[in-house]
């Protein structure tokens, strides 16, 4: 998985104004510092960060990183480029999140291990929000799904998606007007969500499971939206 072409394009691809503020709604403030995983080109998290007093966002790749800071002069986010299974030295937080199925992007033993750090980075009684896909993402995409467009500088783009057992396959190819094609393949794992609630279960209370930000519990529909609370320790 590489985001290099993809960061340069990622917000022309999926931005999306209305779904940024449901997210920033549905995470609300939860206390004085958060840690965004996977963030992205930052657009969530620099909404977040009029929430909260501390905001820190993180992504694997430095090319996300550059263009999130790019968008924050004001440096209203600390912006670091890791791995979400590796929180080093970060310290604590009241807040973890990871959004737009970014959880998707790790396999059961690497969703394991950011349980792990996320519970060892939060401050007791804090916060784990984040959305993963439903399983009706596997037949959505069974058949192929296939989306083009151009962009404003002349480059057009091809965006694949095709489900597999229990994985979906993101193929993006950006061809310039140089004459040049650029691709970029993504693997994501569509997790069970009994898995998921056995493994949270172990280092968390369960405040609330939705479908979509809204409808309660598991039911049909594209993401699964899971709230969280560190269990208190003696």
């Amino acid at each position: 998985m590489n985001y290099g072409i993809l960061a340069r394009y990622y917000d022309a691809l999926v931005k999306d104004d209305e779904a940024t503020r449901q997210w920033v709604n549905w995470i609300g403030r939860r206390g004085r510092t958060l840690l965004d995983c996977a963030c992205g080109s930052g657009e969530i998290t620099r909404q977040l960060a009029g929430l909260y007093e501390q905001t820190a966002g993180m992504d694997l790749s430095p090319d996300m990183i550059r263009a999130a800071s790019a968008k924050d002069p004001e440096n209203t986010v600390t912006w670091l480029a890791g791995d979400m299974t590796d929180l080093g030295e970060l310290g604590t937080f009241d807040v973890i999140t990871c959004l737009c199925d970014s959880v998707n992007y790790l396999d059961r033993q690497g969703f394991i291990q950011w349980l792990d750090q996320v519970h060892d980075h939060l401050n007791d009684g804090g916060w784990l929000c984040f959305d993963m896909h439903s399983l009706d993402r596997l037949e959505e995409f069974d058949q192929g799904y296939v989306e083009t467009g151009t962009f404003d500088d002349g480059t057009q783009v091809q965006w694949v998606i095709e489900s597999e057992e229990d994985r979906l396959y993101q193929d993006f190819a950006f061809y310039l007007t140089d004459g040049t094609t650029l691709q970029e393949h993504h693997v994501q794992h569509v997790h069970d969500p009994a898995f998921v609630e056995e493994e949270l279960k172990r280092r968390f209370d369960i405040a609330s499971v939705t479908t979509d930000f809204d409808l309660p519990g598991l039911q049909p529909g594209e993401k699964y939206f899971y709230i969280c609370r560190k269990k208190e320790t003696a």
